[in-house]
């Protein structure tokens, strides 16, 4: 019997950083696990969004029906998405207001978080963004959004061995194993989600 090889569907993820800020340690983990996407992780393609370009959520920017462009750019690649990669930091117990207001403006009518399967990914201090990621789930039961529930990846930014180096880059393997067990979860969950996971 002769071998095949596996090809598994292809995915789109839109991946959003919760930090403005250029060496935030949750930009590292996107560009991580885009890497992963492009060297282990078959199936999966991932698109880091920019939200600093956003306007405060402002209903009086809305049009009939329009929004402004940086919002319709924003919202048109979260429709375009299979599914979607937080990487959220925590701010006082809670998600950050940059990401908070992404994501109200993606709600807005017609909601584009709509049956999105999704995943979060945190790093800090010793809780590793825990209850930001709490506070994320509890929205997105309002939005549809799907999240995985397991491997759950908060991670101690500053406990030994090092994870990041001085650029804000993963470089813990270990890290990078626990990352690209997060994508296989939400590429598997994905498909299931919309119907296309074959079962074996």
């Amino acid at each position: 019997m002769e071998a095949t090889n596996e090809v598994k569907p292809i995915i789109k993820v839109a991946a959003i950083c919760g930090s403005l800020r250029e060496g935030s340690y949750h930009r590292g983990l996107i560009r991580a696990a885009i890497q992963l996407s492009q060297e282990s992780v078959k199936g999966i393609e991932i698109e880091y969004i920019e939200i600093d370009q956003l306007p405060l959520l402002n209903t009086d920017l809305e049009g009939q029906g329009t929004f402004p462009p940086e919002v319709e750019d924003f919202r048109q690649k979260i429709k375009e998405a299979d599914s979607v990669l937080f990487a959220s930091p925590e701010y006082n117990f809670s998600l950050a207001a940059p990401l908070k207001n992404a994501i109200d403006w993606a709600s807005r009518p017609p909601n584009a978080w709509a049956n999105k399967a999704a995943a979060i990914i945190s790093t800090g201090g010793s809780g590793g963004g825990e209850r930001a990621q709490y506070h994320l789930r509890q929205v997105g039961v309002f939005l549809d959004i799907h999240f995985i529930n397991k491997p759950l990846f908060c991670l101690n930014a500053f406990e030994p061995p090092a994870k990041f180096d001085k650029d804000g880059n993963l470089v813990n393997a270990e890290t990078k194993d626990r990352l690209k067990e997060v994508l296989l979860a939400l590429h598997e969950f994905t498909l299931r989600i919309q119907g296309r996971l074959q079962e074996s």
